[in-house]
């Protein structure tokens, strides 16, 4: 028995209400009283994202605000911004221009609130071998260099994160609807739904999912306060994450901060459903190609070489 995304019953007994009644009353037992513990358990048993109402979400949006804004002592903001009509984002990274520089891996950290101990990234850059002949699987490849200075003579980068496929493995195999792919093309998760089973991650070509071993830290001098629901709010322990292109800053009609900082230009980003962006230009008149594109993923996210030169208009 249980009920679907959209909300309809299958059953009386749907998975939450039966570990509500299950757990509640041990929860109650082993929490002190107090209003953090209240909303503690109030997050757990929270309703699925797709299933709340508009009252229900301002509501919790509000309490999400104050609980953060007291535990962080700053002003935080907490939103729900949804997906822009005629809008499907893509992205496109330059091979030949990237230096494995490492700086949109920590822009990515700030960002998104992502822990700093444990550490979590959701990009990942792997080093390549220039004079090997043989195409490096992303699994062989060394995501952990540190030569004195980058780039390194002999080597190149790929980065790698969340592609965004059109049909995304990820989505299929969660066995309670946690993740799911937004009408923008945004693979996202509700954290509060997740149950940590990390079938997503084995279901994920890519590699792009991050399981939270141990509870999230960020400083409070470092985190960012401005947040959506779907995307850089802090996480949870037991759950897993992943890039969202910024879904709190590419839904307001900013760049994601790895397009921000690359020093080279390298990453680009933009509306796939508007032929005068610069990623449709990239699409239209150079040669890009997926990765893993045998496994018909149908990645939003694109790879090319313009050999150091820039892309003439």
């Amino acid at each position: 028995m249980s009920e679907d995304i959209n909300g309809k019953n299958k059953g009386s007994l749907t998975r939450r209400k039966f570990l509500a009644g299950l757990t509640a009353g041990a929860a109650a037992l082993a929490l002190p009283a107090g209003n953090a513990d209240a909303y503690m358990v109030e997050e757990y048993f929270r309703q699925h994202f797709k299933r709340l109402s508009k009252d229900d979400l301002k509501d919790i949006l509000k309490k999400m605000e104050d609980e953060l804004s007291f535990k962080y002592g700053k002003k935080i903001t907490v939103k729900a911004t949804p997906p822009m009509d005629d809008v499907v984002f893509g992205y496109a990274l330059d091979l030949s221009r990237c230096i494995g520089c490492r700086r949109c891996i920590y822009a990515c950290v700030k960002e998104n609130n992502l822990s700093r101990n444990p550490q979590i990234h959701w990009i990942k850059v792997l080093e390549f071998e220039k004079e090997n002949k043989k195409w490096q699987s992303l699994e062989h490849t060394n995501r952990y260099y540190n030569p004195e200075t980058v780039p390194e003579e002999g080597r190149y980068y790929v980065p790698v994160q969340c592609q965004q496929c059109k049909n995304p493995p990820c989505v299929k195999v969660c066995p309670v609807r946690a993740t799911w792919k937004e009408p923008d093309g945004i693979v996202v998760v509700d954290y509060n739904w997740c149950i940590g089973c990390r079938f997503c991650m084995a279901a994920c070509p890519y590699g792009a999912r991050n399981f939270n071993w141990g509870r999230p830290y960020v400083p409070k001098e470092e985190i960012n306060p401005n947040m959506h629901y779907l995307g850089n709010r802090p996480q949870y322990k037991g759950t897993v994450g992943k890039c969202t292109f910024c879904i709190q800053r590419s839904r307001v009609g900013r760049y994601t901060a790895c397009v921000e900082i690359c020093p080279v230009g390298a990453r680009k980003f933009g509306n796939l459903l508007d032929p005068k962006s610069e990623i449709r230009y990239i699409l239209e008149h150079l040669k890009v190609f997926r990765l893993k594109e045998d496994l018909n993923t149908n990645p939003k996210f694109f790879y090319f070489f313009s050999l150091g030169r820039p892309v003439k208009r």
